[in-house]
């Protein structure tokens, strides 16, 4: 079966969703959005939703870049839903293993067993400046940093058996026998363990990687279930998995069991032409300044004086980019693939910064879906819809029941309890 999480950001992932008359961007700070969000996706019995996370702010008049805190949202979010896996970034630079752990297990127990954890490096200086850095690590040293931080959380939740807990009111809470400290002594991190959380229902939650990085790729491979990947075609997206389950192999680890999901972003009409207005009217909304200074940072070049209507100018290559290597070469494969011009290229990375973007009716994203599937380019996909709730609604209401009508799509839960169990099927 197909594996499909909806990433939840915002008013959606194209940059102007939130300009439309009718968005919800004043209900941003309202858990209850968030909550209504975790249900639509949960009706279309999707594996996940998954927050990203920012630790600063960028232009503030540009729009809605982060508002509530993602574990605290998950906490509210996981008494709104019964089935539906819930999944948060949380980065390996800015927090501690043990802080980690504790909140992650703590989660674990609320949902009843629907944790994921977004392993991440983090992205921008501006982000360190708002933890006692004047600029982040070297990247190098991000992964070494992030490959420590996760084999000290995962002793952190091995630390207690899952049948310590007693509960013998004539005197034993827990068995000791069963309860270890870690005594974690590394270059980053000393850690005692063991955690304050007794083991949750998943014993850990389940892990979850983003990194397109040489480094990132194998974090990923000797750690995660599931995988986020950036890919614009169908080509990149298959080499990408392939390199991966070579890499998991290689670890020792069953390459099968990763679940590759790349990001996806879909406008779905009645016909192809409902599809490209809805995509037409959000383009209409981009305001192309903030938009070019978007580039500049994806790209680390000054695109403020490019001409919108010429080609792109020549980019360095990936061993010159300081910045995030994932979306920097999907933005090299958009040019060398499509040729587009600077206004093209500033549409295509409007939405979901050049993840794969599908248009059309129901059925046609359902062929594209299929069509990556059967090839092995992906497992499923990291839902981006352009807007938000509709894009989502769209997706829940008219795609599903196609991929479900097909047999690619399971028509319900089917007492699956915890998110690993999902990922399983």
């Amino acid at each position: 079966m197909l594996h499909i999480n909806a990433f939840l950001f915002g008013c959606g992932h194209h940059s102007a969703a939130w300009r439309r008359p009718d968005s919800p961007v004043e209900r941003l700070g309202d858990i209850a959005y968030w909550e209504e969000l975790a249900r639509t996706a949960e009706r279309g019995c999707l594996d996940a939703v998954f927050f990203a996370d920012g630790h600063s702010v960028g232009d503030p008049a540009s729009g809605s870049w982060w508002f509530l805190e993602p574990l605290t949202a998950l906490s509210a979010m996981a008494r709104a839903t019964r089935h539906v896996g819930l999944v948060s970034t949380v980065s390996t630079t800015f927090f501690t293993p043990f802080h980690a752990a504790r909140m992650l297990a703590s989660l674990d127990h609320i949902s009843g067993g629907r944790i994921g954890w977004n392993v991440v490096t983090s992205m921008f200086d501006a982000e360190a400046r708002n933890h006692g850095m004047a600029a982040l690590p070297g990247h190098t040293e991000r992964y070494e940093r992030a490959e420590e931080f996760v084999q000290a959380a995962l002793a952190l939740w091995d630390s207690w058996d899952a049948d310590a807990l007693v509960l013998d009111r004539g005197g034993l809470w827990a068995d000791p026998a069963k309860v270890r400290t870690v005594h974690h002594a590394g270059e980053h991190f000393l850690v005692d363990g063991p955690l304050t959380v007794p083991r949750s229902p998943q014993g850990r939650p389940v892990l979850f990687q983003a990194g397109s990085s040489d480094p990132g790729r194998d974090l990923a491979a000797r750690h995660a279930e599931g995988i986020y990947a950036v890919a614009y075609d169908d080509e990149s997206a298959s080499a990408y998995a392939a390199d991966l389950r070579r890499r998991a192999r290689a670890a020792g680890r069953d390459a099968d069991s990763l679940v590759v999901m790349p990001g996806l972003v879909t406008y779905v009409g009645s016909t192809v032409a409902e599809a490209r207005q809805k995509k037409a009217e959000l383009d209409a909304l981009l305001p192309v300044e903030e938009s070019l200074a978007q580039l500049s940072m994806f790209t680390g070049q000054d695109c403020s004086d490019w001409e919108l209507d010429a080609p792109v100018p020549e980019l360095p290559p990936p061993a010159e980019f300081a910045g995030p290597q994932g979306r920097y070469e999907t933005i090299l494969r958009i040019i060398s693939k499509d040729s587009p011009t600077v206004r093209e290229l500033l549409g295509t990375l409007a939405a979901g910064g050049g993840h794969c973007t599908m248009l059309g009716t129901p059925e046609s994203i359902a062929d594209e879906i299929e069509r990556w599937y059967r090839a092995g380019a992906a497992d499923g996909f990291n839902l981006m819809p352009p807007s938000y709730p509709d894009g989502l609604e769209d997706f829940v209401d008219l795609v599903i029941p196609v991929l479900q009508r097909r047999g690619l799509f399971r028509t319900s839960y089917d007492g699956a309890s915890t998110l690993r169990e999902l990922l399983a099927r």
